[in-house]
């Protein structure tokens, strides 16, 4: 392996160089056949104290890099600290370091990019998250013994109740999307991990969060030693990147639109963003009608679909993906060109978050956001947040129908993956009109335009 002197960094105003920060060569390295050369804002101002031992608490959004600031100040310790294999405590894993997040989605990404850190780097890190097997995942443990674990709070009580985890000797915790955690109860789990670790004056936490409310912060007090707090604003984050169009229209008008958006713009990968799970199933169903190749992720379907699926969209092999925030936060897709919001979040922040699946990398993108009169109310508080309005536009009319000609597929005839709700006919689209197979006895298609001689 070549040194890292080898390795030339401009200088560059305003910018932090990662071998300004006193890294090992083999991260660096690594860093560097990455493509990256500077620190992002949260980087830079998380990176010093962290690597200094210091407790963080960080404000950042997805996007930002705050997930290689953690792992990048993990196998700095890890490196300057070996300590070879753990002894074990009975049968039991004992972890140097330990990552929580919300989701099975976010903890497969993390444990994959800690890998992608780690090429020059002896490491040994394992994600832990339910939906998949656990006797499987149990084996895996006991063999591995990992360093670093990454876990989502549930899955990780159960292998700590069944004494399979020992937390007694972690000397570096991350708390990762801790208002995420917030948000879906987990904080109860959390505070169980919490307990099992060493007291916070003799470990080291960083604890990330989109907001550092007064609920996290009482989470902060409680869990950190004297952190230092780090704030990157949202607009720092709204990603300049992307261009953001907002199209009014109808809430029966949105499926033709998006319809002609696919078929007349031709993207090429697209990741396609819902509120709910039973709009999710009734759009994938809808397009799969119109002979649309797309997947669908959600939290009603098996791991095992959604790490398939996930894996496809990433590889370029499916062009269109339907998710529900599960997919929001965290996930590092990429070349994705656009991201579509056919429902407007019901969080701001959520926002951000959806449309920082493209224009990554300083990549362009294009997100889409349909307003229809049912969730237009959401567009103030997103422009409040984001500090900017949003771009509106009206579609060309023609674009707000199918046309006659374009026949699609019977709704028994599509193949929705298991797991999906039952009796799709009889869902609505959650703002997207009806399925044509459910629609009420001589009913109008919605979106379709009345032929001549045709009952309005």
């Amino acid at each position: 392996m070549s040194k890292t002197t080898d390795i030339s960094v401009p200088p560059k105003e305003g910018f932090v160089r990662f071998c300004d920060l006193d890294l090992n060569d083999g991260i660096l390295r690594a860093i560097a056949d990455a493509g990256f050369r500077y620190c992002t804002p949260i980087q830079a101002a998380a990176l010093p104290p962290a690597l200094a031992g210091r407790d963080v608490a960080g404000r950042a959004q997805t996007g930002t890099g705050k997930t290689a600031a953690f792992l990048i100040a993990i196998l700095d310790r890890f490196v300057r600290h070996p300590l070879g294999r753990q002894a074990r405590a009975g049968s039991a894993a004992v972890p140097r370091a330990l990552i929580i997040a919300p989701t099975r989605e976010l903890v497969m990404q993390i444990e994959r990019d800690a890998h992608a850190l780690a090429p020059y780097v002896d490491l040994r890190a394992l994600a832990l998250f339910g939906g998949s097997d656990l006797d499987r995942q149990r084996r895996k443990l006991r063999a591995m013994n990992p360093e670093l674990i990454v876990a989502t709070p549930g899955r990780l009580l159960d292998f700590k109740t069944r004494r399979d985890i020992d937390l007694g000797r972690v000397e570096i915790m991350v708390i990762d999307e801790a208002d995420r955690m917030l948000d879906m109860g987990f904080i109860p789990d959390v505070r169980r991990i919490v307990r099992g670790t060493p007291p916070k004056e003799k470990r080291q936490t960083l604890l990330f969060s989109a907001t550092l409310s007064d609920d996290v912060m009482r989470l902060a007090a409680s869990w950190l030693a004297n952190p230092v707090r780090i704030d990157i604003e949202p607009e720092q984050v709204a990603v300049d990147s992307v261009r953001q169009v907002l199209y009014l229209a109808t809430a029966r008008e949105k499926f033709p639109l998006l319809y002609h958006l696919l078929t007349t713009e031709k993207p090429e990968r697209v990741l396609m963003f819902v509120n709910r799970r039973d709009t999710a199933e009734w759009l994938t169903r809808e397009l799969k009608r119109y002979r649309f190749d797309c997947g669908l992720i959600s939290g009603a379907l098996s791991q095992n679909h959604r790490t398939r699926t996930l894996a496809e969209f990433r590889e370029g092999r499916l062009p269109i993906l339907v998710a529900t925030d599960v997919a929001g936060r965290g996930l590092h897709i990429d070349s994705v060109s656009h991201v579509i919001n056919y429902n407007i979040p019901e969080d701001p922040e959520d926002y951000v978050h959806r449309i920082g699946r493209t224009g990554r990398a300083g990549a362009k993108g294009t997100s889409i956001t349909f307003a229809c009169e049912e969730e237009s109310f959401g567009i103030p508080p997103i422009e409040e947040y984001i500090g900017r309005p949003l771009p509106c536009e009206h579609p060309d009319p023609d674009w707000l129908t199918i046309p006659d000609d374009v026949a699609p597929l019977r709704a028994a005839d599509v193949v929705m993956p298991a797991g999906t709700g039952g009796d799709q006919r009889r869902r609505t689209g959650g703002g997207g009109g009806r399925s044509s197979a459910g629609r009420r006895p001589g009913a109008r298609r919605p979106g379709r335009r009345p032929q001549s001689g045709r009952r309005r």
